[in-house]
């Protein structure tokens, strides 16, 4: 491929980028004669197996749309979403004199444009071009850079893709079979599984352990040498005391030269020293230095959001995109710390004019990646353009969640190239004899920041940090006297403390993401997508920001450990990730790497093999956890629960004593105790409420896994009723065998918060059984009903839901009632929904009011019928009526999306590494 554009004056240029969002930017800054369109993303993927044509569902392509006799050449197919797309840039390209690729600097990005060469099929020249920020500055330096599609890099992504279907494909059936349908296995979710299981079985684990120390508050007798003080006691006759850190996790000291304090033997030395004369024995002064994080990089920045912003991946991932998209942030999946020339310039000069030319050092920093696997975007992630925004200065443009993300990057930025935050720390060591002759020493120290340096415009956050001591963090701005060797302190208050050892702390997403970009695995642009998926499949759920594993997750992980060891450890995994860097460098093949992987060679088993070679797995073990002696949890078809084994004398027939597990209960919290109380619980009995009149079926109400409820009994027919059904006839005259008649679905319903099993009646059982309650319907012929739900009482028109004030309204309450609900402003969390942002009057098109409302994604335009986005670069301020017409008759006249279709059409690779 040529490597300048031509300067033709005929004709166009069409430049293809994947998100419709960067075409209003872009376009302005090429100017005439280049057309904008987007891909919408990958255009093109490997489709289910079921999808497959009839004609390869038995061939060698049918297991995975890989074909494993050639190569592992992938089946990929246009998704039917894309294909009005790929007909709208086939025929963009008609009258194209040029096509310039300028798909996203990344793995997926290089493999998008690869597809669109398969796909497309251009005649004319083609140019690969990437924007590391939408900015004018940006897209011509990359004008200046045109290059070819990186073949080597499509052939990592390309391993990658095909390498997560073999081991998703080959394992997952084996979880379906063992553990539960609908479970899945991945290459990086089974590991990021593990990792959280692994510190609950820690926490199982655990065992506290007491100690006791001494707090003391003192003052120098000189009174003009400085003020009072804390001092914390850590030795006893020279022999450290021991603190949190120093115990094991069984509960045990680690060394045997350390004392352990109990509450009598430090409230007697608190005794002993009412009357001593304290002495100071230390004191070492030395100077305090702080450099600045570096700039983000992805699974940085994730980590800081979710610290500082409460973000979890996911949104910071999708606030990020937008910002990038309109032009605010370089691309946000990097694993660089590096900035541009340009950047650092720009954010020493921003340094030197908020802050003063004392906060800028005289040489630029320079930052390097810590991470394992350094690829992809050549930049941190740092604000956009060769002289940055400030957050005041975007304000009135960024809202909510996209100016706090901002103004984290910019102030991350900014401050990576100030100066050190520069001070001074003392430590002085105190002590007295007791009066029964123990000798115990306090030590104390501070920190004084006297040039704050980067700590002006910024401070990294961390995680908590397990048996921290609350005084290390409160030592930092203590000021301790002006003391020296020998001089007398004045004791103003001893006391006596009482801890306990705290278990290792379950993991956060922020320290989830930080362990896995630490040991290199996968990639920190697919973390927020890994900690979606271990969430929806039921692995793992939060509590606050922590991590909880569920009891199913104990049992994949268990059963991946066990069978599919090497693919779950950290290591193994890790090494993946580095073969896909050596073959996005060209230092490796596809076709070999895949092959051994698969297949296997003299050194590795590979996975086809393992797979075929598991043999006999005990389901019932797998799913199974000894909780206490004779009482064992197994995870159930309905959830986890606890059973005792019956006795060798039961008789026959009988089943074993059980008892659920509370679903808000975190496995760590499941004790041998609380499981001997489970088990001891009385168990709640159905209540009979009586007959049905209409159907003639029993009622019953009873205690559930998810609470009270009421229920309609189904019997199943006899065999004497099966019988007695019509006969039916095979064309040779035989009868067929009787039909076992469709199931019926009986009819339930939870009982109110001011029920209760053993107190509801059988006429309000089946008003609960028979909700949702239809209402009516409105002016236009919706229907309104009245239901009880998860979050309590609500309407429901359609897709409009309003909340209702009380349960027992559900009963009550009249379609009158209801309409004058619907007519008051929409509540959403407790609050009205907040005014239009702006207002233009009725829409020439569809004679509905225009409005600008805030939406979760943004500020965008609506009549009602049609919405449309108001770009990040268009002040709302600024937006007039004639604007607003005009982008929802274009929103407007582009139609609804196109309906799915289930076409399939085979694309063959053209390129592949090795060949």
């Amino acid at each position: 491929m040529p490597t300048k554009a031509t300067d033709k004056k005929h004709g166009k240029k069409l430049v293809i980028v994947e998100s419709p969002s960067k075409i209003k930017s872009i376009s302005g800054y090429l100017g005439e004669g280049f057309q904008v369109a987007a891909s919408m993303g990958h255009i093109r993927d490997l489709p289910q197996p079921s999808d497959l044509p009839a004609e390869l569902k038995k061939s060698s392509v049918g297991k995975f749309a890989v074909d494993l006799d050639k190569d592992f050449e992938p089946y990929y197919v246009v998704s039917p979403d894309k294909r009005k797309t790929v007909a709208e840039l086939k025929a963009a390209l008609k009258d194209a004199d040029e096509l310039y690729l300028a798909t996203d600097n990344d793995r997926e990005g290089e493999a998008i444009a690869w597809h669109l060469l398969q796909v497309l099929k251009p005649k004319v020249p083609v140019y690969r071009l990437t924007f590391g920020e939408i900015t004018k500055e940006a897209v011509t330096r990359a004008m200046g850079e045109l290059r070819d599609v990186d073949i080597p890099m499509v052939d990592a992504q390309e391993t990658r893709r095909i390498l997560d279907r073999l081991y998703g494909y080959e394992i997952s059936p084996v979880l379906w079979r063992k553990v539960a349908r609908g479970l899945s296995a991945g290459r990086v979710q089974s590991v990021a599984t593990r990792l959280v299981v692994e510190r609950e079985r820690e926490r199982m684990a655990f065992r506290t352990a007491s100690y006791w120390d001494l707090t003391g508050t003192f003052t120098p007798e000189d009174a003009s040498k400085g003020s009072t003080f804390p001092a914390k006691l850590v030795a006893v006759d020279g022999s450290r005391i021991a603190s949190g850190k120093d115990f094991s996790d069984r509960g045990e000291l680690k060394a045997a030269s350390v004392v352990r304090l109990d509450e009598e033997a430090a409230r007697s030395l608190v005794t002993g020293l009412e009357s001593a004369v304290f002495a100071v024995r230390s004191v070492e002064t030395k100077p305090y230095t702080r450099r600045p994080a570096a700039p983000f990089t992805t699974s940085t920045l994730q980590q800081e959001a979710a610290r500082k912003l409460r973000f979890s991946s996911k949104v910071t991932m999708q606030v990020a995109q937008r910002l990038y998209e309109n032009g605010y942030i370089t691309y946000m999946r990097t694993d660089s710390s590096a900035l541009s020339d340009q950047a650092i310039n720009a954010a020493r000069r921003q340094a030197s004019e908020l802050y003063g030319p004392e906060y800028v050092p005289e040489s630029p920093r320079v930052y390097k990646g810590k991470a394992k696997n350094a690829q992809e975007a050549h930049e941190a992630i740092r604000p956009s353009g060769d002289s940055f925004r400030t957050p005041a200065q975007v304000a009135q443009s960024l809202r909510g969640d996209e100016f706090r993300l901002y103004e984290l990057i910019w102030k991350r930025t900014v401050a990576s190239q100030m100066a050190d935050a520069k001070g001074s720390t003392a430590s002085l060591r105190l002590g007295a004899k007791s009066a029964d002759g123990r000798d115990a020493e306090f030590s104390a120290s501070g920190t004084v920041i006297t040039f704050r340096g980067f700590m002006a415009a910024y401070e990294e956050g961390r995680d908590a940090g397990r048996n921290e001591d609350a005084t290390d963090d409160d030592a930092q701005g203590t000021r301790l006297p002006n003391v020296v060797k020998g001089d007398a302190l004045g004791a103003a208050a001893i006391e006596a403390l009482g801890h306990e050892t705290s278990p290792p702390p379950r993991y956060t997403e922020a320290s989830l993401v930080k362990v896995l970009d630490e040991r290199g695995i996968g990639r920190p642009s697919t973390y927020a997508a890994t900690m979606s998926t271990i969430m929806d499949r039921g692995y793992v759920r939060t509590r606050g920001q922590a991590l909880v594993p569920s009891w199913i997750a104990f049992s994949v992980v268990r059963l991946l450990e066990e069978h599919f060891n090497d693919y779950v450890d950290y290591d193994f995994t890790a090494e993946l990730e580095e073969d896909l860097d050596r073959i996005s460098r060209g230092e490796a093949g596809r076709v070999e790497w895949l092959n051994r992987f698969y297949y296997g060679d003299r050194k590795d088993t590979g996975l086809h093999t393992i797979v075929n070679d598991l043999g006999e797995i005990d389901a019932r073990r797998i799913n199974s956890v000894e909780i206490a002696e004779g009482i064992t949890l197994r995870v159930g078809k309905f959830g986890p629960y606890l059973e005792k084994p019956l006795p060798a004398d039961a008789p026959e027939g009988t089943e074993p004593q059980r008892a659920n597990v509370p679903e808000e209960l975190a496995p760590d919290e499941l004790t041998a105790e609380k499981a001997i109380e489970l088990m001891e619980a009385p168990t709640s009995q159905e209540r009979v409420l009586g007959t049905d009149a209409e159907t003639g079926r029993t009622v019953v109400a009873r205690d559930g896994r998810y609470g009270p409820y009421v229920i309609e009994l189904i019997t199943e027919p006899t065999a004497e009723e099966l019988a007695a059904q019509p006969v039916e006839y095979f064309k040779n005259g035989k009868p067929k065998p009787p039909k076992k008649p469709a199931k019926v679905k009986p009819r339930t319903g939870s009982l109110f918060t001011s029920m209760s099993v053993d107190t509801v009646s059988l006429e309000d059982a089946l008003k609960l059984m028979n909700l949702p309650r239809v209402l009516g319907t409105d002016e236009e012929g919706k229907e309104v009903t009245v239901q009880n739900g998860r979050f309590g009482p609500y309407l429901k028109k359609g897709s409009d839901s309003r909340s209702i004030g009380s349960e027992e309204e559900i009963f009550t309450i009249t379609l009158e009632q209801a309409l004058e609900i619907y007519k008051q402003p929409k509540q959403r969390g407790g609050r009205a929904v907040t005014p239009p942002l702006a207002e233009f009057g009725d829409d020439p098109v569809s004679e509905k009011p225009i409005v600008v409302k805030d939406g979760r994604f943004g500020a965008y335009i609506t009549d009602g019928d049609t919405n449309i986005t108001v770009p990040g670069s268009m002040a709302i301020e600024e937006l007039t009526r004639e604007q607003a017409i005009d982008m929802l008759a274009e929103k407007r006249a582009k139609g609804p999306a196109p309906k799915k279709t289930t076409r399939r059409a085979p694309a063959k690779r053209k390129v592949a590494a090795g060949k």
